[in-house]
């Protein structure tokens, strides 16, 4: 199993992102897809996440109207588009699974930095 996360950086406040995340080893379209991130001193915290079937979607108070999740099952990826970034947005970015169930998985996290 495996969640491999890309598209993080160092971005100037007011711009843009785009993360992705790769799933392999698992039956991506039967979990629950989320984007979770922590900053240094803090707990992790749910920024978006979007369900299996429905595709029902969820955000984050902090991120709202700025942060969309989208997922590709026939390519096993989920997005996060970030726009209009924060120095507050700065964080380490998890992609996480879970199928309803016991099962949870997590990737390794990729950097996002917004500074001028």
């Amino acid at each position: 199993v495996q969640l491999v996360e890309s598209g993080g950086g160092l971005v100037q406040p007011g711009g843009s992102l785009r993360l992705s995340c790769v799933a392999s080893g698992f039956a991506f379209s039967g979990y629950a897809m989320s984007w979770y991130r922590q900053a240094p001193g803090k707990s992790r915290e749910l920024v978006a996440g979007i369900r299996r079937a429905t595709g029902g979607i969820e955000y984050g108070d902090a991120v709202k109207g700025r942060f969309t999740i989208d997922r590709d099952n026939a390519q096993n990826t989920v997005y996060l588009e970030m726009n209009r970034l924060q120095p507050d947005d700065t964080a380490v970015y998890y992609c996480h699974a879970w199928n309803y169930g016991q099962l949870i998985y997590w990737g390794q996290g990729t950097q996002v930095t917004v500074s001028s």
